[in-house]
């Protein structure tokens, strides 16, 4: 199986849709999917912050991983973007085959 997850956070809704249009505009992602109100506790420069974030889920192929990852740090307006790949083991067949269908090759 090919087909992987990867998931981001970015700070806003509008970075989660352009980063989104970007990605599937591209053919790099056949769907990007986003959830406001996300909240993320964590350490950064020695110290303790909260902030709401946009929690983003890119369903894509394993040949599109670098490309996309490129992307959502060269787009992505944190100087440490999270990027974490999942690689999908199981699922709806139609579902992931439609990814192939939409994803270039």
């Amino acid at each position: 199986m090919d087909k992987i997850l990867m998931m981001t956070t970015v700070g806003s809704e509008q970075q989660a849709i352009d980063i989104a249009q970007e990605l599937v505009q591209n053919k790099l992602a056949a769907c990007v999917s986003y959830s406001m109100r996300f909240h993320s506790v964590y350490w950064w420069e020695d110290k303790v912050c909260s902030d709401q974030e946009v929690l983003m889920f890119i369903k894509t192929t394993k040949k599109n991983e670098k490309k996309i990852m490129d992307m959502i740090i060269k787009l992505h307006d944190y100087e440490v973007p999270e990027v974490i790949t999942f690689d999908i083991k199981n699922g709806n067949k139609k579902y992931l085959d439609w990814i192939d269908s939409v994803v270039a090759n």
